[in-house]
């Protein structure tokens, strides 16, 4: 019963953080592309704001530490990862703030459909990582899952082209199309290097350490990101930036904002879908939530929907489906292999 319990309790916290990676997944290219399409020009800042809502879990951390405080004393550790974790988890995270950086130049060079089309690649990368980072196997559901998303992309890759938005350069479009593949590739091995931390760890990996890791990754992908807007100079041109925004100066700051918070939706999904899950299912969720994206794109910036499009969504959403019903199926296979060794047990 103890087991049953827990495994519906990780059932749970995974199914709440699939919940929140597709809020972030979604909302974030979505409210960064607002940003450029009205006036926005900062690349830097784009990529700041991905990683600077930390302070909202720092607030959920202060809270948990002095509810183990009153039960453990006053000798407990703010912090409840090691010196091992803390360190890994901040290399991570300047990979992380890199990856956000080469991200935010799909929105702000590309429509949303596109960019998320190129992204979708890091599925790729990601099987391959992982098999090289932490041995993922891959079953004959999961193989099929990522060859429909890759294809799902492929299929859009070819009519990419075609969204170039009026007055963008073939320069500057090629650009934007570059470095988001170097985004999806720089996703890609941060996924698996995340498992790597929880499987190396030296703890028990609590959600409280997966909030503290998700910290760390953006207080350390913030100071990378703050240093480019430095030398960009882009603390100074916020303010004229913000007099000139077509929706006006408050609804700049209020853009700014909630770029900040529903981020972080990404960030703690990923965490959380890696802790419960494995990297390969967050690199197989995040290709499923890319057309789905596409799609608000198409209905609330009115970008253009091609048959190609509807074929990517599908491929995505039977893709998603074979890798969902292969893993119901393990799970009932290890349910069988289990009984008889419990009826003997008993007997």
């Amino acid at each position: 019963m103890g087991n049953q319990g827990s495994s519906k309790w990780r059932k749970l916290i995974l199914a709440l953080n699939c919940i929140t990676l597709g809020i972030g997944y979604c909302g974030g290219p979505l409210i960064s592309r607002l940003y450029f399409l009205h006036g926005g020009r900062r690349i830097w800042l784009s990529s700041w704001l991905a990683c600077i809502g930390w302070p909202i879990f720092l607030i959920v951390l202060i809270i948990a530490y002095f509810f183990r405080r009153k039960t453990q004393g006053s000798d407990t550790k703010f912090l409840i990862m090691t010196r091992q974790e803390f360190t890994a988890s901040a290399a991570l995270g300047i990979l992380v703030g890199l990856a956000g950086y080469l991200y935010a130049w799909g929105p702000a060079k590309l429509p949303v459909s596109t960019s998320t089309v190129i992204y979708a690649a890091q599925l790729g990368f990601t099987v391959v990582f992982a098999f090289l980072i932490v041995k993922q196997k891959l079953t004959a559901y999961s193989a099929n899952a990522v060859v429909l998303l890759i294809v799902g992309a492929g299929a859009l890759a070819l009519r990419a082209d075609s969204d170039r938005p009026s007055g963008e350069s073939i320069k500057q479009y090629v650009l934007g199309f570059v470095m988001t593949l170097l985004a999806a590739a720089s996703t890609g091995l941060a996924l698996p290097l995340l498992e790597l931390i929880y499987m190396k760890a030296q703890k028990t990996v609590t959600y409280t350490m997966v909030l503290e890791i998700q910290m760390i990754l953006n207080i350390f992908g913030s100071a990378f990101c703050t240093v480019g807007m430095i030398v960009n100079k882009d603390f100074q041109a916020i303010s004229r930036e913000a007099s000139q925004f077509e929706l006006g100066e408050a609804k700049y700051y209020l853009v700014l904002v909630w770029s900040a918070i529903i981020w972080q939706f990404s960030t703690l999904g990923i965490v959380g879908v890696i802790q419960y899950g494995s990297s390969l299912l967050c690199g197989i969720l995040i290709a499923f939530l890319l057309p789905l994206t596409e799609l608000l794109g198409v209905l609330l910036y009115h970008e253009g929907f091609q048959a190609t499009k509807g074929l990517a969504i599908f491929l995505s959403l039977w893709g998603f489906v074979s890798y969902i019903y292969g893993e119901v199926k393990q799970s009932q296979k290890k349910k069988e292999n289990l009984i008889p060794q419990t009826e003997m047990v008993q007997i």
